[in-house]
């Protein structure tokens, strides 16, 4: 396991009782618990996002196609797995 650090979050009174509530709520240990999943899902937001911005570039580099929409729509379905 990763060493842990400390950090102090300062936070609006309503902010707190959110995470409080939350943490209390069973899913989460403690507050830390529930903070680091907030943390968690973000980072893999941002690698999702991350990823999709990639194929974007990739498209675009690609070029525009010769295809018509039908004939991209068959292949997608093909390389899929799906039956036309």
């Amino acid at each position: 396991m990763a060493e842990m650090a400390s950090m102090n979050v300062s936070l609006p009174a309503p902010m707190k009782g959110w995470v409080e509530e939350k943490a209390n709520s069973g899913q989460y240990s403690n507050t830390s618990d529930y903070v680091r999943d907030l943390i968690r899902k973000d980072q893999e937001r941002d690698a999702r996002i991350a990823q999709m911005q990639a194929l974007v570039d990739e498209a675009r580099e690609s070029g525009i196609s010769t295809s018509s929409m039908q004939d991209i729509r068959e292949e997608a379905r093909r390389l899929a797995g799906l039956e036309l």
